[in-house]
């Protein structure tokens, strides 16, 4: 393991630049070798086969306390199934779990396509919280070549072969050359981008790179929204003649799974001016998903010429052209320009059809060539029930759903600047000698993730509804406002069904707005003038549905912060909006049978919701997630970091009453006063499996150091009363803190049970915000700086030499704590989170020696097969749980650490604070926190807006 620093003061590539959003310059870009690959890259041969995950176990005592749970669950996915809507454990469906995964295909928030590097197509995200895991064999680039002497060479550049149906006709793609040498091929994967470079296959004296392209650029909030891919190749003959070379690349009108069965997709053809040649595939859609079309294309040059076959059939009995005429015809001429072709027409029910596009050239002998491809789909609606969202790709190619021609022949054309941003971006960190070089290669892998976790990013606009949605109101469907102010105007024949969707929408809009005011929609409180970029979505894991899982985000948010702040302040809007809302209605809690409110005025939301997301908030229902005690801190902190890195003082007085509530809220948790919130004995926090009682490290942690928080916002929104209050609370509440330390590190809590002197891995989570955010440290440096050796010492070395990461809990006397499912957990989001916390403390080596271990296990070739779907955790017996989690982005905070970048902080000057000023702000503070007090067992028949109405009745004076 290679393990070598000297860091001294920022790096250079540090993040002033971004964060102010500087786009980089023509004249910046760097120049892309295109066949070679970056400088540090994931690497793998074809034929590797490693192997598969192993999913975790529980305990015969796990099983029996957790059985009624199970129940429970299992009986609420049903009845949520019944409903239409999905459950948020996805773990009753029997997952296809392998371990060769690529970098994914497309932008951000508009679906997302997996590819594994043996040159698969599977992982089909396409609509939201669905995942269609299994591959589509007949998705592929394939190569045939001629030479003059007569030699012929054709192959699916795929290093696997597809499984012969029992009732094969023999002309499917069964029927293809599947006989690629994968031990001489090498795939590369740097997110976004990957290589796979095929030496001497099909062609002994041929080179092929295929370079795969999708436009996630940072700050860059137009590109990086598109749902396509551009696979850019680069084909180099050694021979001493000529090669005749035709590149093909076939698709299937499906979505993944069995959507390719369901009957009525058709395909066309697509041409353009300039040179853009392909195919389109309509994708009736099934299950109440919107239609989708694939645009599959290349661009014919004076060099490439371009033909396509728009149909043939991969399976079933319908009549047309079959899978094995296509690859007979191609074989034989090397293009389709003399292939008769029937009418596209729809597919059959039962049978699947494909479309191919061929691109055929001459590589003289010494030369080098190139031929670009794209693959693209629009789909330009989200569906949650009856509402209806757009993308955010949208807002520049419309919203009819007939853009995918000119997305793919843009990304063709514009492809290259992409590649040029991506390459000014990466290049500093990966050639940064500094730095080991397993760490930049995983730093951009595990963004993956904001590609591949079910995001979605939309326009902005308020939802759509039906017709019915209005069915009980009179309403006249007028000309929209955006035209009356014409009254020449005269709609074409082209714009006519633009304005009729106009005129819906602005009825739509004035008909909702007491509904749209009961939504956690974060763009109301934008002002005059500022942008409103859209809304972001994604999912806590690919097990676990629920978008937006607050607690997880506070791990996983740096990378958006530093690559895409405008996304992370939108969450961030979202959530202080949900901080205001009281949603009354019940919901079940697993854990226990009972029903609650669903949403509490003050509690910020566990979640953005499922079903429903902002409307129906807080989908989570393993716990009462209103009483958990790390949620509003984690709001305050984060909040705190995102006005110090932006220096968005708007964005600051926005969320200002947001933040004061949340911290208002917590009051109530403080039961014995002395200013620190204490834990109630179950799982009351992230570590939702783990009990925590009385004052503890991790919640007690960041509740210091959101007070230290608090009041700097306070002071960046000019309410110094407020700041000088909560610096008061903060050092009150810093006192009992320190009461966990015992020597060495502090305690998990202070309950005197077997697990209070639990060594927590992540003990010093408040620390980490504290400073990475500039905050004074919530402890003393010597006793943070022991805690960290401890837990290196103890949590990090103790198991399997390092080579796992920071399992969670350890006991004192070197045993892992066997208490619960998640402390004998090794969580690489909380690993990398700990590695960030000792680089910020000076102890760089020992930050990445921690962090190495999370790499070993999820990364190396050596691991344990989660590259690329790197789970929330694995245990001490290598077996994962939950694959595809949004908490590895944390890896995001390390490079926080390194880059140390500018902050906007306010200069803060506590006096000793005027008794009777302290009085007068404490009785404020103190009745806005009774008001937000949860109802005791007593007083659970008068509700939130009874115990309101009361008080203002009273008329107290504030």
């Amino acid at each position: 393991m290679e393990i070598f620093f000297n860091f001294s003061g920022n790096m250079e590539n540090g993040l002033e630049e971004t964060l102010e959003n500087k786009l980089t310059t023509n004249s910046d870009l760097l120049e892309v070798d295109p066949g070679k690959p970056a400088s540090l890259t994931w690497q793998r041969l074809l034929n590797s086969i490693g192997k598969p995950p192993v999913a975790f176990e529980l305990s015969f005592k796990e099983i029996r306390h957790m059985a009624p749970i199970g129940f429970r669950l299992w009986r609420y996915s049903k009845e949520e199934e019944a409903l239409g809507r999905a459950s948020i454990f996805d773990i009753f469906r029997k997952h296809i779990i392998t371990c060769d995964h690529g970098v994914p295909l497309g932008g951000i928030g508009a679906g997302s396509i997996g590819r594994g590097y043996r040159g698969e197509f599977q992982r089909f995200k396409l609509f939201p919280r669905v995942c269609e895991e299994g591959p589509v064999l007949a998705n592929q680039f394939s190569a045939f070549v001629s030479r003059p002497n007569g030699q012929k060479y054709s192959t699916v550049l795929c290093a696997r072969n597809p499984e012969v149906p029992k009732e094969s006709t023999g002309l499917g793609i069964e029927s293809w050359d599947w006989n690629l040498k994968g031990e001489k091929c090498t795939y590369h994967g740097l997110f976004p981008r990957s290589w796979t470079i095929y030496e001497g296959q099909p062609d002994p004296e041929l080179r092929i790179s295929c370079r795969q392209i999708s436009p996630f650029i940072p700050h860059n909030y137009k590109e990086s929204s598109l749902p396509v891919s551009v696979f850019a190749f680069t084909v180099s003959n050694t021979g001493r003649t000529s090669a005749d070379v035709t590149l093909l690349f076939t698709w299937a009108n499906s979505v993944g799974g069995i959507s390719g069965f369901s009957g009525d997709h058709f395909n066309s053809k697509m041409k353009t001016e300039d040179g853009v040649r392909g195919v389109l595939l309509h994708h009736k859609t099934a299950n109440g998903q919107p239609p989708l079309t694939f645009a599959v294309a290349a661009k014919e040059t004076s060099e490439v010429h371009v033909s396509e076959c728009p149909r043939f059939l991969i399976s079933g009995n319908s009549r047309g052209i079959s899978a094995k005429d296509m690859w007979h015809e191609i074989k034989k001429h090397g293009s389709f320009d003399n292939f008769g072709y029937e009418e596209c027409l729809p597919s059959e029910p039962g049978s699947s059809i494909g479309a191919a596009v061929a691109a055929s050239l001459t590589v003289p002998s010494g030369a080098v060539r190139t031929v670009t491809f794209s693959l693209a789909w629009d789909c330009p609606e989200v569906r949650f029930g009856d509402k209806t969202y757009y993308k955010r790709y949208t807002k520049f190619y419309g919203t009819l759903g007939e853009a995918a021609a000119n997305i793919a022949h843009d990304a063709i054309f514009e492809h290259s600047t992409w590649e040029s941003q991506i390459e000014s971006w990466q290049r500093p960190i990966l050639e940064d000698r500094r730095l080991p070089d397993w760490y930049p290669v995983t730093l951009f892998n595990e963004l993956y993730y904001l590609n591949a976790g079910g995001t979605i990013w939309t326009d902005g606009s308020p939802p759509m509804q039906s017709l019915a949605s209005l069915a009980e109101r009179k309403f006249y469907l007028e000309k929209s406002r955006s035209h009356l102010g014409n009254a020449t105007d005269t709609a074409n024949q082209d714009d006519i069904a633009i304005e009729i969707l106009e005129r819906m929408t602005s009825i739509f809009e004035e008909a909702h707005i007491p509904q749209m005011s009961n939504a956690a929609f974060g763009n109301r409180l934008l002002q005059d003038g500022e942008e409103n970029i859209g809304h972001f979505l994604y999912l806590e894991g690919s097990e676990y549905l629920m978008w937006n899982t607050y607690d997880v985000h506070f791990y996983s948010s740096f990378a958006l912060l530093m690559l895409f702040p405008k996304l992370e302040l939108s969450i961030q809007r979202d959530f202080a909006v949900g901080v205001m809302m009281h949603d009354p209605s019940k919901m079940e809690i697993m854990s226990d049978g009972k029903w609650v409110s669903r949403k509490v005025l003050g509690a910020v939301p566990h979640d953005i919701g499922l079903n429903d997301p902002w409307f129906e908030l807080n989908a989570y229902n393993l716990f009462n997630s209103n009483n958990w005690k790390d949620l509003n801190s984690k709001f305050v902190l984060q909040i705190h970091r995102d006005i110090v890195a932006t220096g968005d003082k708007t964005f600051a007085q926005a969320v200002w009453p947001s933040v004061y509530t949340a911290i208002a809220f917590m009051d109530q948790f403080d039961s014995d006063g002395d200013g620190m919130i204490e834990n109630q004995g179950f799982p009351d926090q992230t570590y939702d499996a783990w009990p925590t009682n009385g004052v503890s490290a991790y919640t007690g942690g960041l509740w210091v150091a959101a007070l230290q928080a608090a009041s700097s916002i306070a002071c960046h929104v000019g309410d110094k009363a407020s700041a000088a209050y909560f610096h008061m609370k903060y050092e009150k509440a810093k006192s009992v803190y320190e009461t966990l330390w015992n020597g060495s590190y502090f305690n998990y809590d202070n309950s005197g049970s077997s697990s209070s002197r639990c060594i927590l891995a992540d003990q010093l989570a408040g620390q980490w915000y504290a400073r990475a955010s500039g905050l004074m440290p919530i402890a003393d440096d010597d006793k943070v700086r022991s805690a960290l050796e401890t837990i290196y010492n103890f949590n990090v070395l103790k198991v399997k030499g390092g080579t796992r990461g920071a399992v969670n809990g350890m006991l004192p006397d070197g045993r892992v704590d066997m208490s619960g499912m998640q402390s004998r957990e090794i969580w690489p989001g909380a690993t990398y989170a700990l590695a960030a916390t000792m680089i910020q403390e000076g102890m760089v080596e020992t930050g990445f020696k921690t962090a190495a271990g999370a790499y070993e296990a999820a990364w190396s070739p050596q691991g344990l097969g989660y590259s690329f779907q790197t789970p929330e955790g694995w245990n001490t017996d290598d077996q994962f749980r939950s694959l595809c989690y949004m908490r590895p982005l944390a890896i995001w905070g390390m490079q926080w650490a390194l880059t140390k970048p500018k902050l906007c902080t306010e200069e803060l000057k506590h006096g000793v604070i005027d008794e009777s000023l302290y009085h007068k702000q404490h009785l404020r503070f103190s009745k806005v926190a009774h008001l937000l007090k949860l109802p005791s067992k007593q007083e659970t028949s008068k509700t939130f807006l009874q115990s309101v109405t009361e008080f203002i009745c009273r008329r107290v004076p504030i």
